[in-house]
């Protein structure tokens, strides 16, 4: 038998032919992804974060559309189109959201909450958030 691994510590890199590659969370995640899986071309991050907070940047995927599903907690999405913004309040187990391609997003929340991403991550941005 395998042990379990979980979001928390153990993130998966899915490949073109759905292959599954659990990778450690390091605090270098992130330049470990794209230096270890080709800039993350043709892959999908399978994560989980957990904050209290609100987001201090805005984020945009350009290789396809991310889904966000809520674990714990309540969440405000804000998705900028158009010119302007929509936002999506997640405060249901199991509620998400599917952020489109292209799409600069944030999110907004004063408690504790938990979300699982898949994100297509080749050439995601972020810039951020401007106090207002």
């Amino acid at each position: 038998m395998t042990d379990a691994l979980h979001l928390a510590s153990t993130f998966a890199v899915l490949d073109r032919d759905y292959r599954a590659t659990p990778v450690a969370v390091t605090p270098e995640i992130f330049e470990e992804l794209e230096a270890r899986f080709d800039g993350f071309r043709n892959r999908l991050l399978v994560s989980s974060w957990t904050f209290d907070a609100d987001w201090p940047t805005w984020e945009m995927h350009p290789a396809g559309d991310e889904i966000v599903c809520l674990v714990s907690g309540d969440v405000t999405f804000v998705l900028g189109r158009d010119g302007g913004h929509t936002s999506v309040r997640l405060h249901e187990p199991g509620a998400y959201v599917v952020v489109p391609k292209g799409t600069w997003h944030t999110a907004r929340t004063r408690v504790a909450t938990t979300m699982i991403f898949l994100t297509p991550g080749e050439g995601t941005r972020n810039r951020p958030v401007e106090a207002t």
